[in-house]
């Protein structure tokens, strides 16, 4: 199993209580709009940043209408990750809140 502690997530700062009681979880989705601006997710997943780069363009692009957050995931197999057609990857699982802290 080849594990990575360079993943990220972008979330908006309203979404900061849930995660860090429930985790990841993209049926919580709702306080607020996805980072791209999407009301409804995307996917059924979990999408995350693979390095510091990538998680700077989505902390640019961030259409939630207020701040954001940046998440540390850790324990992600890697091989799990899919592409959502747009080289952007996500999990297609929820991720507990033990495996993600405020980065």
């Amino acid at each position: 199993m080849s594990h990575t502690s360079n993943l990220f997530h972008v979330s908006s700062m309203l979404n900061r209580q849930s995660i860090a009681r429930h985790g990841l979880d993209w049926t919580r989705m709702g306080a607020a709009p996805g980072i791209a601006g999407s009301r409804r997710p995307e996917v059924e997943g979990i999408f995350v940043c693979r390095g510091e780069e990538e998680a700077g363009f989505f902390l640019q692009i961030n259409n939630t209408g207020g701040p954001v957050d940046l998440w540390s995931v850790d324990g992600i197999d890697e091989g799990l990750l899919l592409d959502n057609g747009n080289g952007f990857v996500y999990l297609p699982d929820r991720i507990p809140a033990a495996q993600v802290r405020l980065a």
